[in-house]
Parts: C-alpha cells; structure tokens; sequence
C-alpha cells in the first residue's frame, strides 16, 4: 500500500465531516442571516458533491487535476457568496464562511495530490477569496490564510519526501531481488560445473581401471 494512502482516507474522513460542520453551523445562525435561502442552495450543492466525490478523494488515481479544480471552485464559490448570504456585521466580526473549514480540505487534495507547489497554488486562491470576502484584511483573516498556507505547504512538502523515499525504497528491493537472482544463478552455475567435473574424474577413473 502506498504511504500517501492513510492520507486520502484522512481527507475523504475530513471533507464529509467539516461538510456537516458547515451545515451545523448554519442551522444554528440561521435567524442572522439576510438572505438564507443562498445559504441554503449552497450548502445543498455542498452536501451532494462531498458525499457524490467521496470515491474520487479516496486515492491520487481518482483524484484528477479537474476534479480538484472543480472542487477548488465549489469551495471559492461558497466563500464569495458568503456576503450576499450572512449579514455585514457578523462577517466583519469574524463570522465563518458559507463553507467554513470545509475549504480546508480543498487545499489539502491539492497538497496530497501534486506536492507543496500545487498547495500553494490552491491555498493562495483561497487565501485572495477570503480578503475579498472580508473586503479588508483583517488579523484573524491573516491568521487563518497563513494558517491554511503554511499548513497545505507542509502536507505537501512531506507528501513528496514520501514518495522520493518509496520510490527510493522500491529500488532498493528491485536492486536486491536482482542481486539475490544472480548469486542463485551462480550457485546453480557453480554446482553445475562441480558436477560435470565429478562426472568426468569418475569417468576417468573408471578408464583407469578399466
């Protein structure tokens, strides 16, 4: 099994649950909310594409550069609605995204998939939605971007380390089969021609006898 694979089953674990956060967190702000019919188409198309794409982030075959495009603008998407949805001063407070977290699990599929360039390439959007979202940066906006940033660049940056040491490894073991079919073939070699030797010093000292 690759190393990488508890990884994507951490991830499909992760987006299912934030998913039901993000809705949770809805339903208990609800009555603040201007227009919360946009939140409630959103997080409607939220729910049925984490729980359609649950197989597709079960494994980096699956998990293909336009599936994590899509899934990179379905979480966008939510952060920009966010302002016609809730009101203008729990956004200002620091109130959550139409998403929440769930966006998180975004960037993260891109840091399993391609490495920690790829990371920052999708926690960067991310991050440039959030301050348009807030229309000013704020600390806590500030924290949480470099938060995602630093966190999406280092699961990617381990990601690849790992697949260079099993890579690495994989070569390793071909490189000792290999090595362990040549000493068997010279045994078997080896043997032969101690056989063939034995077999002519009878014949030969059979001839002598004779």
């Amino acid at each position: 099994m690759s190393v990488e694979q508890p990884l994507w089953r951490a991830l499909t674990a992760y987006r299912v649950l934030t998913m039901l956060y993000a809705v949770a967190l809805f339903a208990s702000a609800h009555r603040h909310f201007v227009r919360p019919e946009v939140a409630v188409g959103y997080l409607a198309v939220l729910m049925v594409w984490t729980l359609a794409t649950v197989r597709r982030v079960s494994d980096a075959r699956s998990c293909t550069r336009g599936f994590l495009g899509v899934d990179l603008t379905v979480a966008v998407v939510g952060i920009l609605l966010t302002p016609l949805a809730d009101s203008a001063a729990r956004i200002h407070a620091g109130g959550p995204t139409l998403p929440s977290i769930w966006t998180a699990g975004s960037v993260l599929a891109f840091a399993v998939k391609g490495g920690w360039r790829w990371a920052a390439f999708a926690s960067t959007l991310v991050a440039a939605a959030n301050l348009v979202e807030r229309g000013a940066p704020t600390r806590d906006t500030v924290h949480n971007v470099i938060l995602v940033w630093v966190a999406a660049i280092a699961i990617g940056y381990v990601v690849e380390v790992a697949r260079a040491s099993e890579r690495t490894l994989a070569r390793a073991l071909e490189i000792e089969a290999a090595t362990r079919e040549r000493e068997r073939l010279a045994r078997d070699i080896h043997d032969g021609v101690l056989q063939v030797l034995a077999m002519i010093r009878r014949r030969a000292a059979d001839g002598a006898t004779g």
